[in-house]
């Protein structure tokens, strides 16, 4: 049992390196041009959005764009009302990481690995070194989710898993609980959902419980935002608040149609990764392009709940 638990906690890692190398070697290309679309595409909440989705999609992590999102708030550089647009836009930004991890590469990860490598040695030369970093970033991504899968039926055998597994599957609040305290721990909605597939794929996890483990990462991903916030301006607090009450509204909204949801899938691919991935944009697309119009309306309310400047 400890040393699966072991292997478990070093595929995390290796799925977070990648993560992070990814997102290292898309900001090596773009360089300071992320923060400045941010500060100049942004005078509109529609605006905003495309601006939030795009950055995101580009850092593959939402964490990431709000952190960025907090500090340009914290520091004058853009409204509480500029941000929300840029909230909305990158959780829709954000699913680009769940469909890319369902991506089946084969034996592909090796070659991946050592192209990835030999371009990072030519550090000297920007655009070599960030796509070296994100082929090697990928192919980790690879290598992790591969190993999630080979760990999820060897983990399962034991009573304990079995037992927080057969919780999961019978009761959506189980997942939702777990999503989001794993998330908070380890900082990433994409590794949560990674290890779900893991399980899924193994047919361990049904679908509706995966969901809810989805549904749970939505709202513990919103952990940074407030962790960057401790200490911010009055505004960038607000940001962050923003984030975490959509999230969750969002959630419970759609903890009702987890099965409404998992059926749809169901229908759109065989894989059921992939129906998760599905699952995760649907959520965040039909959430988001909700709340758009209605950002107004969003601000008065958190300034209504959170009080007003002090």
């Amino acid at each position: 049992m400890v040393q699966l638990l072991i292997l478990f906690s070093i595929y995390t890692v290796i799925f977070l390196t990648g993560m992070f190398m990814m997102k290292s070697g898309l900001y090596a290309l773009s360089g300071h041009r992320l923060q400045q679309w941010l500060l100049r595409f942004t005078s509109t909440p529609l605006q905003g959005f495309f601006t939030g989705m795009v950055v995101t999609a580009l850092l593959q992590s939402s964490s990431a764009v709000m952190v960025i999102t907090v500090g340009l708030v914290s520091t004058g550089y853009l409204t509480f009302r500029q941000s929300i647009g840029v909230i909305l836009g990158s959780n829709i930004g954000s699913t680009i990481t769940t469909e890319i991890i369902t991506l089946d590469v084969g034996d592909s990860v090796i070659p991946m690995l050592f192209i990835g490598a030999a371009l990072v040695c030519f550090g000297y030369y920007r655009p070599a070194y960030g796509t070296g970093m994100i082929v090697v970033g990928l192919a980790s991504l690879f290598f992790a989710m591969k190993g999630f899968g080979q760990l999820a039926k060897p983990l399962s055998s034991y009573p304990i898993v079995d037992e927080w597994l057969q919780k999961t599957n019978l009761s959506p609040l189980s997942g939702i609980m777990i999503g989001v305290i794993l998330t908070a721990i380890i900082h990433s909605s994409a590794a949560t959902i990674g290890i779900a597939m893991g399980f899924l794929n193994e047919h361990i996890l049904t679908l509706p419980a995966g969901i809810a483990i989805l549904l749970g990462a939505n709202i513990g991903t919103c952990i940074t935002g407030l962790l960057a916030s401790v200490g911010s301006a009055y505004e960038a607090k607000l940001t962050a608040y923003t984030h975490l009450w959509f999230n969750v509204v969002g959630v419970i909204l759609f903890s009702f149609f987890i099965d409404p949801l998992a059926s749809v899938a169901a229908k759109l691919n065989p894989s059921p990764d992939v129906q998760l991935a599905h699952v995760s944009v649907l959520f965040n697309v039909i959430c988001s392009v909700a709340a758009l119009p209605f950002v107004r309306w969003i601000e008065s309310a958190i300034l209504f709940f959170h009080g007003k400047r002090p």
